[in-house]
């Protein structure tokens, strides 16, 4: 899997989850949700992620 992929896979599991939470163990999941979708919004203009530089010193390719 090339890391864009990976990305987008982690991105689309945490709204995901954070959503299942937020319905099913505290409405304080949807942060994780918020944060996510912030991270996103700021790695678009400035193309730095932090997921991004975990998952290249974990072996991922570009």
């Amino acid at each position: 899997m090339k890391l864009h992929a990976a990305l987008r896979l982690l991105a689309g599991t945490m709204v995901l989850l954070s959503l299942v939470l937020g319905l099913t163990v505290h409405r304080a999941f949807f942060f994780l949700t918020g944060f996510v979708a912030l991270n996103l919004i700021q790695s678009a203009f400035t193309n730095a992620c932090p997921a991004m530089t975990i998952m290249r010193k974990l072996g991922i390719k570009e």
